[in-house]
């Protein structure tokens, strides 16, 4: 391999400190998309150069700090390629803090399912802004009914912030809300068991909500942990 181009998995050294999210199965997704264009070497391993690098580096960096889909990331290349200067990015908007309480039973329950963790409302103009989805990208979500305001308000709690948040992350790994559809109706799936059980709970004289709280919990746990197994094997 020549000295000026590196493997794949030297570019994933390069880059990994300063974008710990990077995978090499994210760099290939992008060279699937057509956003990278490595050489490939006679045996058909890729090539990556300087311009590679650099071209890799300001891909994640205007998804990690401004959050741009690909339709734009690549319109900008376009511009880029023609030797031209990219339109120019506002200061990226931090990210809210939306690491999720940790999953317990027992007793602890009684305050909900996010103990410890104060409520939000937020507007939609605040959703779009902290979040960083398009308004477009919103209403897509909404019309699958994956983002909703809180019950009787039009104000958005902590659950559709995340989800907000997730899916402009999602985005770039190519899925959108029919693939979250796909999620809800899983979600929707488990509900009903966990309405099942409640309902048998009541009848032996369990206390219904704290028994959908513990339910829940133990569903959360279940379902984490045949997710993990799936994708380790």
């Amino acid at each position: 391999m020549p000295p000026d181009r590196r493997s794949i998995g030297q570019v994933l050294k390069i880059l990994v400190d300063e974008f710990p999210d990077i995978s090499i199965s994210k760099i290939r997704f992008l060279e699937t998309e057509g956003l990278l264009s490595p050489e490939r070497a006679p045996s058909g391993y890729r090539r990556y150069s300087e311009a590679d690098i650099k071209r890799l580096r300001y891909i994640l960096d205007v998804q990690k700090n401004h959050y741009l889909p690909l339709k734009v990331i690549r319109e900008h290349l376009d511009l880029i390629d023609q030797g031209l200067e990219p339109p120019s990015l506002e200061t990226p908007v931090p990210e809210p803090d939306l690491t999720p309480a940790p999953v317990t039973t027992g007793p602890t329950l009684a305050s909900g399912p996010n103990p410890g963790k104060r409520p939000i409302h937020v507007t939609r103009r605040d959703l779009l802004r902290l979040s960083g989805l398009s308004d477009a990208a919103l209403v897509e979500l909404e019309r699958h009914a994956l983002v909703v305001p809180r019950r009787g308000t039009i104000f958005y709690g902590r659950d559709a912030l995340m989800v907000a948040v997730a899916a402009r992350k999602l985005a770039g790994y190519g899925m959108d809300a029919r693939h979250l559809r796909a999620i809800k109706q899983a979600v929707e799936r488990e509900v009903g068991l966990i309405d099942q059980a409640v309902n048998t709970g009541a009848r032996r004289g369990q206390a219904s909500r704290q028994a959908a709280s513990d339910i829940m919990q133990l569903v959360m746990h279940v379902h984490a942990a045949i997710l993990r197994q799936s994708i380790s094997h």
